[in-house]
């Protein structure tokens, strides 16, 4: 029995093309079915995948890391079991390190290993344990472990971020020369006391009204080291001086917080992920560009016979010494 609006047929006779055309929309229908079904599976088995892929590479890292941690702690001074990736994460609190820190060497003593995620650290707490590493085994201890905010610029250059046969030269090279601007001597006595107006005029400029010290003070003492490294000091007020003041102290701000101690732990994942680190990196290429600006100023008028300041003696320095001798490559 054929079950057609009256449309389709005209008396009791079925009208063939809309016989044709009903089995065709039907045949399309059980096709669009089976192919939908297919779809579904096909995403199915794919999900299914994924997920299988995802969870052997999650077990290979927690494999990998634990055997790390195994290898390397016979060799290493006693300290909390970590946990594989996080490590000794969860019984640190971030906000206060050194509390945390301070209470771990209750049980552990003063010398101990802890696992902050894959970062492996030996904290060292109060002053004996402090005075026979830095100054009994100054050799051994003389290194810089790596600081992945700064090192995103510096790359392992620099007198305070590099390491081994470089950061002795650089050392060597910066209290030469330091020591040549009067750094540790009565001629920096001068600078300091000629700084010291400024910073009174200054004060006499909150005609006695309240006013925040740190922030005469950084200034003050931020003239003193420009004069020696850039020649020359700044105006409280210029703009230039103060968006690098302000670079640098909300570069160092951001190390301090709960992110900037998660992304030493994690760098090489949370350079890749949004979050407060890009603006770290922003302050620091500022602080870079900076730097070029005067180097470069410094370049155009050079008078090797009579540095001016730090970035003139070191810019003496690298025509002294070839590139291949400093290890850098560069012309």
């Amino acid at each position: 029995m054929w079950n057609l609006d009256s449309g389709a047929f005209s008396g009791r006779s079925p009208n063939p093309d809309c016989v044709i055309r009903l089995c065709n929309r039907r045949a399309d229908s059980i096709t669009d079915r089976h192919r939908r079904g297919g779809r579904s599976q096909l995403a199915m088995d794919l999900l299914g995948a994924v997920t299988l892929f995802l969870v052997i590479c999650l077990s290979s890292l927690l494999l990998l890391s634990t055997w790390r941690q195994m290898q390397s702690r016979g060799q290493m001074p006693p300290g909390p079991t970590p946990l594989p990736i996080v490590g000794n994460l969860l019984q640190v609190e971030l906000s206060d390190m050194r509390k945390s820190l301070m209470k771990i060497s209750e049980r552990y003593g003063p010398v101990y290993t802890l696992h902050l995620g894959p970062r492996r650290v030996v904290v060292l707490c109060g002053y004996r344990a402090v005075t026979e590493a830095l100054l009994d085994q100054a050799e051994d201890f003389g290194g810089r472990g790596k600081q992945a905010t700064f090192d995103w610029i510096f790359r392992g250059y620099g007198a305070a971020f590099s390491n081994g046969e470089r950061a002795k030269q650089l050392r060597r090279l910066s209290i030469a020369t330091l020591r040549n601007f009067g750094v540790g001597k009565r001629g920096i006595e001068e600078r300091i006391l000629e700084e010291t107006h400024f910073l009174l005029e200054a004060l006499r400029g909150t005609k006695g009204l309240p006013f925040d010290p740190t922030y005469f003070l950084s200034r003050t003492v931020s003239n003193v080291i420009s004069s020696v490294v850039f020649g020359d000091r700044f105006d409280y007020e210029d703009k230039e001086f103060l968006s690098l003041l302000s670079m640098i102290n909300e570069s160092f701000q951001f190390t301090a917080t709960a992110w900037g101690q998660l992304y030493e732990m994690f760098s090489g994942a949370m350079r890749y992920l949004p979050g407060p680190q890009h603006a770290a990196f922003k302050q620091l290429a500022g602080l870079e560009k900076f730097i070029e600006r005067k180097v470069k100023a410094n370049q155009e008028t050079l008078d090797p016979n009579s540095p001016r300041d730090f970035i003139d003696c070191f810019l003496v320095k690298m025509q002294q010494v070839p590139a291949v001798a400093r290890g850098d490559g560069s012309e």
